[in-house]
């Protein structure tokens, strides 16, 4: 076993720092079911201002922060637009469908990036055969797509389009931390074509749970009740909501890190004759490419990479993710890169 791991496969492995853990056992708490946990009353109120939005709550997970924006904005019966690999559709086991009632209609982007002109006819006419459309959902930045940042006069664009229709909006901004520091366009500024909003604490900031909805008063007081009824109500919850608050305040400037460590991946990638970097340039702080057939498979690669202490994600579409974040150096990238040298150098015979 090597003495240390490198893990690539996500943001989401990060451990709390020992500043973050400081903060989370001095914590201030109450019963935040009764709305008395002074952490959590805290943290709410601040990402509600961070985003510019009346109002906010306090979930344990991103999908759930989603779940809730989507039963808050849509009946049983209605149908939403979104992106056709978007996080919501593929990784939260269709909760849209089997609690909230909800049908799909999946648009495919370039990278996770629609175009204006393939929703102009996606909403329904008003007739009795057909479900109503009532939202329309984006992911900034783009998971599958490769972290892609959606382009903001594109948002600005699609979201006046869904408000002339009278379509709700909701942005999953799980990591929206990431575009506004790669873009240098505040949150606030992201945000506000939106009604909802997620934004995820446990990914680029760091912290070990939670993710939040910021939206109108009224709004969110019916995500209360959607919150309840999913099994989202916390008691002492500021132990959590601490470790948000800490990443809030120490952990958002160091995105750009992430993205200079993942530009220095792609670039020593596409150095290698049997690599293809696909998208062909990171945005924030993902990094997919593609193994060629000549040297072997992404499961190979991924194996032989782990024997060497180094992890990475084979995808379902034939690619290796790797996601830069707080637990990876300029160190590890070298130590990648002198790996990938040896392992992409080696005689067919050697490979797993």
């Amino acid at each position: 076993m090597p003495e240390r791991w490198i893990d690539f496969r996500s943001d989401t492995v990060t451990k709390p720092t020992p500043g973050m853990r400081r903060a989370m056992a001095e914590a201030e708490v109450g019963d935040d079911v009764f709305g008395e946990d002074p952490t959590v009353n805290r943290l709410q109120e601040r990402v509600a201002e961070l985003l510019g939005k009346e109002s906010a709550i306090f979930v344990p997970s991103g999908t759930m922060a989603n779940l809730v924006a989507i039963r808050t904005h849509c009946r049983p019966g209605d149908e939403m637009i979104c992106e056709a690999h978007c996080h919501l559709l593929h990784y939260e086991q269709a909760g849209y469908a089997q609690i909230a009632g909800v049908a799909a209609r999946p648009v495919e982007g370039r990278y996770g990036v629609m175009r204006l002109e393939q929703l102009e006819r996606l909403v329904r006419p008003a007739n009795a055969h057909f479900p109503q459309t009532r939202l329309i959902t984006l992911e900034n930045t783009h998971n599958r797509g490769g972290g892609t940042i959606q382009p903001y006069p594109l948002i600005e664009s699609i979201c006046q389009w869904a408000a002339q229709h009278g379509l709700r909006r909701h942005l999953d901004g799980a990591r929206l931390w990431n575009a506004a520091v790669a873009t240098g366009i505040p949150p606030a500024e992201w945000a506000k074509h939106f009604d909802t909003v997620s934004v995820c604490f446990s990914k680029g900031l760091g912290a070990p749970v939670g993710s939040a909805l910021v939206g109108p008063k009224e709004l969110i007081q019916q995500a209360h009740r959607h919150r309840k009824v999913l099994g989202g109500g916390m008691r002492q919850a500021g132990i959590l909501a601490a470790a948000a608050l800490y990443a809030l305040d120490h952990h958002i400037p160091r995105l750009a890190e992430d993205h200079a460590n993942a530009q220095r991946l792609a670039e020593a990638l596409a150095r290698f004759d049997l690599v293809e970097l696909d998208p062909p340039r990171p945005e924030t702080n993902m990094v997919f490419f593609r193994i060629s057939p000549r040297w072997g498979t992404p499961g190979q690669l991924t194996e032989a990479l782990r024997q060497q202490g180094i992890l990475v994600l084979p995808t379902p579409e034939g690619k290796i993710r790797m996601v830069t974040h707080l637990d990876v150096c300029g160190a590890d990238v070298d130590r990648f890169v002198h790996v990938m040298e040896k392992i992409l150098s080696a005689n067919r015979s050697t490979k797993i």
